[in-house]
């Protein structure tokens, strides 16, 4: 908006007039400085709420224990080697609720974070509990002071009153462990995420967010995504057999993680790729294999693996399952930058055997999931990528691996996926896991 020019025009003032022009001056002077200090007050707590917000999340350092004691009155069984038993997880929930205990009511209430059990060893037939501590402290000029307070706080607390656990105090051991290894062991359960988003949209699918589903992995021929993975344990991804029908040196292969392709969290290269001995292309059945990282990855909250069912496991018809991946949204479509999600229903075999659907052509190994009436569906560069399906205790469990299907998301033609279950004595003869 350009300034006008306002015309100049001599008056004869007397001095009252004079007096009241400079007094409604300094009222004018007033009121502005008066808004230019609350303007500067409103600076200046923005500034010390900024240092105090900044200082409480990001000025605490955070500190990592390694805990481990013998429980005298719980026998060892090897259902404590699977973070996803009902044994564990009742075992967990009490040594949880002991440190919590300890340290909401001790002088360490404010630095103390979390706590997990990552490892149930045996000693003579009793267990042995391996436990991350988690704690944030501003002191850390002071770590082995502080370190020390923790341990004997906790000592203390073992010595006395421990509930319903008979612990041996005498066999109690502490000790420090770096952030890595100690989120890794933090992560270390099986299908588990950090966050559980609303909303599905893969074919009719919709954007995944960071950390939903931390188990899934790009399998890259010269750095270029071809398929979808799985991570079933730090070194470990089971995918399909046919996705690597021309190329299958490893030294093409590499994996990456994260939610963008563009931009991976982490990336390892590949050392064997072990296909099912009886798959032979073109043919469908035992569409499987597992692929061995060069080197471990560590777990973090956004890597985590999947839990893999027994053999004896059963996917109930109908029920939800989900599918990821990078495919194309469309037959013969664009490959997304950004990982996909897309929510369908168990098929069961019978159905999907029919003459409207596959005409026969299911068999055992094989796992159908969709609808009938299309919409949602895997399509190409979702290969090899994770069907998995949440239990009632809300821990997900990989049902199948994307493997093939008449186009996508056509009616009467759901996506076909090879069983885990079939193969699961498979995976285990490979990998050991």
């Amino acid at each position: 908006m350009a300034k006008g020019q306002a015309q100049e025009r001599e008056q004869i003032r007397t001095p009252l007039q004079n007096s009241r022009r400079q007094s409604n001056t300094k009222m004018k002077l007033t009121r502005c400085g008066k808004i230019t200090l609350g303007i500067l007050m409103m600076v200046i707590a923005a500034i010390v709420i900024g240092v105090l917000v900044y200082f409480i999340a990001y000025g605490k350092t955070p500190f990592y224990y390694h805990i481990s004691f013998k429980v005298n009155n719980i026998d060892y069984d090897s259902k404590f080697q699977k973070s996803y038993s009902q044994e564990y997880m009742d075992l967990n929930k009490k040594i949880v609720s002991l440190m919590n205990e300890t340290f909401h009511r001790s002088k360490l209430r404010r630095q103390y974070v979390t706590s997990h059990v990552v490892q149930v060893s045996q000693s003579r037939g009793k267990i042995v509990v391996h436990i991350v501590l988690k704690f944030k402290s501003c002191y850390k000029n002071n770590a082995a002071k502080f370190r020390d307070r923790i341990k004997i706080t906790l000592y203390q607390k073992l010595m006395g009153n421990t509930g319903s656990l008979q612990i041996d105090s005498f066999s109690f051991k502490f000790s420090d462990i770096a952030m890595a290894m100690a989120e890794n062991l933090l992560n270390t359960c099986c299908g588990r995420r950090t966050i559980t988003p609303s909303g599905n949209k893969i074919v009719g699918g919709m954007n995944a967010e960071e950390g939903e589903w931390p188990w899934q992995a790009s399998l890259q021929q010269d750095n270029v995504h071809r398929c979808g993975a799985t991570l079933i344990s730090n070194n470990w991804l089971v995918t399909a057999a046919h996705c690597f029908i021309e190329v299958n040196d490893p030294k093409n292969w590499n994996v990456s993680f994260g939610l963008l392709l563009s931009d991976p969290q982490t990336q390892r290269t590949i050392k064997d790729i072990i296909i099912h001995e009886h798959y032979h292309y073109p043919a469908h059945e035992n569409d499987i294999a597992v692929v061995h990282m060069s080197s471990p990855v560590l777990y973090t909250s956004n890597i985590r693996r999947a839990c893999l069912p027994e053999a004896t496991f059963t996917f109930p018809p109908n029920s939800d399952a989900v599918v990821t991946g990078w495919g194309t949204l469309k037959h013969n479509g664009e490959i997304p930058n950004i990982l996909q999600k897309g929510l369908v229903k168990i098929i069961d075999n019978k159905t999907c055997n029919s003459e409207a659907v596959y005409s026969g052509d299911i068999t055992p190994g094989m796992l159908c999931a969709g609808f009938l009436k299309g919409r949602v569906d895997a399509c190409q560069g979702d290969s090899g990528g994770p069907l998995v399906r949440e239990n009632s205790k809300g821990i997900w469990f990989l049902a199948g691996i994307v493997s093939w299907g008449d186009e996508c998301a056509l009616p009467n033609k759901p996506g076909v996926y090879t069983r885990v279950t079939y193969y699961r004595d498979w995976i285990k003869s490979k990998t050991g896991l």
